[in-house]
């Protein structure tokens, strides 16, 4: 099955520790790009069942913070 072409271009701010934390996972993963790298752990997080939802009451959905393991 062919992959479905990207036609949407999405952009995002990070700080420099989120993107430390993407980047290693990255490399630890052989991904070879930053971009699928993001792809995959958009994927797994749309497919977690595991996953507590979000505290959105009354804050930005964007203000986050990755804690390393």
């Amino acid at each position: 099955m062919p992959t479905p072409k990207r036609t949407e271009k999405l952009q995002i701010m990070l700080d420099d520790e989120e993107l430390k934390v993407i980047d290693d996972w990255r490399f630890d993963h052989r991904m070879p790009t930053r971009a699928a790298a993001i792809r995959e752990l958009i994927r797994r997080g749309l497919i977690a069942e595991d996953v507590e939802e979000p505290d959105t009451e009354g804050k930005s959905t964007t203000d986050f913070r990755v804690e390393p393991e």
